[in-house]
């Protein structure tokens, strides 16, 4: 490894901070695997059928200076106007000590979705803190952890009320033609494949509603208006309809709620709540509905439940991963969620409590009262009579308005192009008056100007009187306290160390590579140039992303063998999901559209079949053999049966079961030959980058998860991006955004480039790598996995393995057979790492009562040593309990995690004390103490309360 080694600022440089060991370590770990190197390993790893389809280059990677250096070279491309666009996106303040202290924190972007609760209180406790937020603002009686954006969480609510609405022979869904245009490209999009009609019109002059599910409205409306829309709502209701209201929640600091006048559903964006533009995201979605509707609500759900001393703990309940039970029969495949997005937005609340957050409403609207007085001095009309913070300005041809965009920009501002007559203006948190003279200075033509102050006097709300907000919201205590920097500072640092995270220890989680997210990797995220700037502002002022664009779907095509890609997709879902609808309009393209049968491995993860259903497939589920391998007999027969009706494989390569499957060739042969595409599953491309290319041995379409192989950090649930790379002929099918691209299938998210603002995450860590440096990592991925697989194999038998008996980047412990010899479940195995101090890998998954183990590149091999130490040493526990010496139904294990408040209480236990707490030496210097014992899953469900306690209950408390 010394040829990555160099001296700080230079070539090569970062190769050795990324990847964990050092050279005497790899040599260490080759003998103990009986390798005389890394190449000769990864000879006996990758089937023979794919070696030498890789086309990345082996060049050297830029030392972290001089790709900081290139990127901000990039950044400063873009141009930073005064943005006044709107349509759902609004510049805003991010809070000092929550960009200090949780954005660019480690401790809550390194930490992983919260599935081990009694690692993840902290995390938890500011999910639950969005959840009320969004509950008592839109007056909802629940709400979840957030979506991926306003776009798709219309879509799911569309999808929503076609399961739950009493009209069920309708299949169309109306929509306001005032909504945002990126919301209806969405559904248009989302529709189609599930046979529903949306229509789009004027709610006002809709008199029949008797063919629709349901509706969706904006509130306010794209383009400034504040409707009333109870009688509308009345009239779908009587129509057996289900109403989404689509709502800003800045807005409804002043506006009734619409679950107030009657809304089953609200949703809408958490951006202007502290987050950055970032060219569209990522950003949080909110979904919120009744409580008679929770089951069916789309993503994750936090509750609160007690763990095993009664005491309060928080979960994830367990229905908000049905995508996983319920596979090709699930309502939604959202996988992930924008939770690091949605803390940011709870602690923008926190921070500035109920009163801070009306304040701040009211200084925006006041500031747009005053601005639209001043327009209609001037002779401007504005087409609102009742508004918030966004006005529409109607002007008499098109060469005014063209003529008044072309000053605006010299002025260095961003109006709405609404279209050929009209104008948009929307203030937000961070305008000034100096930014409202500024605009009237755009119509004043050379006439006096106007005086901020004067006309500020004058002005009166244009908030409907109707329509005022009359109940309280955030009466909550963690909304009435935190105000000060120092508080708000210690409640950051008092939750994140309630957690573990990749600041403390590894996190072996199979299939979910949590791998080392580089500071250098994270510095570009906040810069203003790449966080400032508006999604649909003029492209000739995003050049810097559209070069960053440009080199990363290159750089993404060189690591897969693809010869185009697309990052619009915001989730490895969005990426699934985006690869079937190119499927399916590359067939329908060629007189096919047909072929609707995707063939799907019985070891899939359950996004897969959940994807196939919402692109309109149908599921045939094939077997695997007992390695755990696709069987190809079965696939033959089943391929050859549907030949006339084919339309794809979704494959995960290497397997999911973490082995480099030899017949992946074969497999891709017999879907081709009998008329179908072959999508591979990008969630493990963290053992092939280098060494081998999904687009060269068969593949035709992959997502890829720049969450997981590049390196953007999991944030506790998300961000997360899912681009997907494609062969030439399915070019032309990637997602479309309206006029900014010229494809033929419509768009998957919100944005024209999803989550832009973390790609220079992944373009930092490419740059520094180089191509030598990604295939290196990739040979110390499959180096480590097998580093693990071997010291454990002896303890725990390893479920799967390939041709030469090794695993690819993960390896499967199976502890089936202890359930049987010791009462030990593979939960109490879990929670005992947790006294260990570690997360544990990914349970029962993809076969129930296993470990799955991926430990990365990043792991140095001590770290490697503390995790195989625990593993054995628990086993040994578990052989003290098969032998009779530990009890078995009260042992460290049943018990597991150990709390510091046990640790001082009255001792019962037949272990001691030090057993429990201190298992190995290496704690006594660094423990990590679990906040609360094992939370009791079946109570939270029983009891699902999913916003934070009353008032009250604090106040008994």
């Amino acid at each position: 490894m010394s040829k990555h080694t160099g001296a700080p600022g230079t070539s090569g440089e970062f190769v050795g901070r990324h990847i964990g060991p050092r050279e005497g370590d790899v040599r260490a770990m080759l003998e103990l695997l009986g390798y005389a190197d890394l190449e000769a390993l990864t000879a006996s790893v990758i089937p023979e059928s794919i070696k030498g389809t890789s086309v990345l280059d082996g060049a050297e990677g830029l030392s972290e200076a001089q790709a900081l250096a290139e990127i901000q070279a990039i950044a400063r491309r873009n141009q930073l106007l005064r943005d006044h666009i709107g349509q759902g996106y609004y510049p805003c303040h991010t809070p000092s000590p929550i960009l200090r202290n949780l954005l660019e924190n480690p401790a809550w972007y390194t930490a992983y979705t919260p599935y081990q609760p009694e690692i993840s209180q902290g995390r938890l406790e500011a999910l639950l803190n969005f959840q009320t937020l969004v509950a008592d603002l839109t007056g909802m009686q629940i709400a979840n952890a957030s979506l991926l954006d306003e776009a798709t969480a219309a879509a799911e609510a569309m999808t929503f009320c076609k399961r739950l609405a009493k009209n069920k022979a309708a299949q169309a869904f109306f929509a306001s033609v005032h909504c945002h245009p990126q919301t209806l490209a969405v559904l248009r999009t989302r529709a189609e494949p599930l046979g529903i009609e949306v229509v789009i019109g004027d709610e006002a002059e809709l008199r029949d509603f008797s063919p629709y599910f349901g509706a969706l409205l904006q509130y306010p409306a794209s383009n400034g208006d504040v409707f009333d829309y109870r009688a509308q709502i009345d009239g779908f209701h009587a129509a057996g309809a289900l109403v989404a209201v689509a709502a800003d929640l800045l807005a409804l600091t002043l506006l009734t709620p619409p679950g107030e006048f009657g809304a089953d559903v609200v949703l809408g964006s958490a951006q202007r709540f502290g987050v950055p533009l970032g060219f569209g995201g990522p950003h949080a979605a909110y979904f919120a509905t009744r409580d008679a509707f929770k089951r069916d609500m789309p993503g994750r759900l936090v509750g609160v439940s007690i763990d095993r001393f009664g005491k309060r703990a928080l979960r994830l309940a367990m229905q908000t991963r049905e995508q996983h039970i319920r596979r090709e029969k699930a309502t939604s495949n959202i996988c992930t969620a924008q939770v690091l997005l949605a803390n940011i937005a709870s602690m923008y609340a926190v921070y500035h409590g109920p009163q801070g957050l009306q304040g701040i409403a009211e200084r925006v609207h006041r500031l747009t009262a005053t601005l639209a007085l001043g327009l209609a001095k001037l002779g401007v009309a504005v087409e609102q009579e009742h508004f918030f913070d966004t006005l529409t300005l109607i002007l008499g041809s098109s060469r005014q308005v063209a003529e008044l965009h072309a000053r605006a920009r010299s002025a260095g501002i961003n109006l709405r192009e609404v279209d050929a007559l009209r104008v948009g203006i929307s203030l937000d948190e961070t305008s000034t008056p100096a930014d409202v003279e500024q605009l009237w200075a755009l119509f004043a033509e050379g006439g006096a100007p106007l005086a901020f102050d004067t006309l500020a006097a004058c002005a009166a709300s244009r908030l409907p009187a109707a329509l005022l907000r009359q109940s309280a919201f955030l009466q909550h205590e963690v909304f009435n306290r935190y105000h000060s920097e120092t508080e708000l500072m210690r409640y950051l640092r008092k939750l994140a160390d309630k957690d573990l995270a990749l600041d403390r220890s590894m996190i072996p989680l199979g299939s979910c590579t949590m791998k080392l997210n580089a500071a250098s990797e994270m510095i570009p995220v906040t810069w203003a140039e790449f966080g400032n700037l508006h999604p649909f502002a003029p492209a000739e002022q995003s050049q810097g992303y559209r070069q960053l664009t440009d080199e990363l779907e290159a750089m993404l095509c060189a690591a897969t063998g693809y010869d185009a890609v697309s990052l619009q997709p915001n989730a490895g879902s969005q990426g699934e999901y985006a690869g079937l609808l190119a499927i399916r309009a590359y067939h329908a393209s060629r007189g096919e559209a047909h072929r609707d049968v995707c063939l799907i491995p019985s070891s899939a993860h359950g996004t897969n079949p959940a994807t196939a259903q919402m692109a309109g497939m149908r599921v045939v589920v094939t077997a695997c053999d007992a390695k755990g391998n696709v069987d190809i007999d079965d696939l033959r027969a089943k391929a050859e049966e549907h030949r006339e009706r084919l339309a794809a494989i979704m494959i995960t390569y290497p397997s999911t079961h973490g082995v480099f499957e030899e017949g992946i060739r074969e497999i891709c042969a017999i879907v081709h030959d009998n008329g179908g595409q072959v999508y591979i599953d990008g969630a493990n491309m963290n053992a092939m980058v280098g060494l081998c290319a999904p687009g060269k041995f068969g593949g035709d379409v992959s997502h890829l998860n720049l969450h997981k192989t590049f390196c953007i950090p999991h944030g506790g649930g998300g961000p997360g991006v899912g681009p997907i790379g494609v062969k030439a002929h399915l070019a032309p099918f990637l997602p479309d955004h309206g006029e900014q691209l010229e494809r033929k299938v419509g768009a998957v998210s919100a944005a024209p480039f999803g989550s832009a603002s973390i790609l220079p995450i992944t373009w930092m860590y490419i740059r520094m790598m180089g191509g030598a440096g990604l295939r290196r990592a990739s040979q110390m991925a499959i180096l480590n996995a097998n580093y693990v697989a071997r010291r454990l194999e002896e303890h725990y038998p390893i479920l799967y393995t390939g041709e030469n008996g090794l695993v690819a980047h993960e390896c499967i412990l199976d502890l089936r057979p202890l359930k049987e010899s010791s009462g030990i479940s593979v939960d109490d195995v879990a929670k005992r790492l947790i006294d260990y101090g570690f997360h544990a890998p990914t349970m029962s998954f993809p076969v129930a009562g296993t470990l799955m183990v991926e430990p990365t590149e990043s792991e140095s091999q001590q770290e490697l040593d503390r995790f195989c130490d625990a593993m054995i040493r628990i086993r040994e526990e578990i052989r003290a309990v098969e032998r009779g010496e530990l009890h078995a139904d009260d042992n460290p294990l049943k018990n597991a995690p150990h709390t510091a408040a046990e640790l001082v209480g009255e001792w019962s236990h037949p272990y001691s004390r030090e057993l429990a707490v201190f298992p190995v030496a290496s704690l006594v210097d660094g423990k990590y103490w679990p906040p609360v014992g094992r939370v009791d899953n079946v109570h939270g469900d029983r009891n699902l309360i999913c916003a934070c306690p009353s008032l009250e209950s604090y106040q008994e408390a």
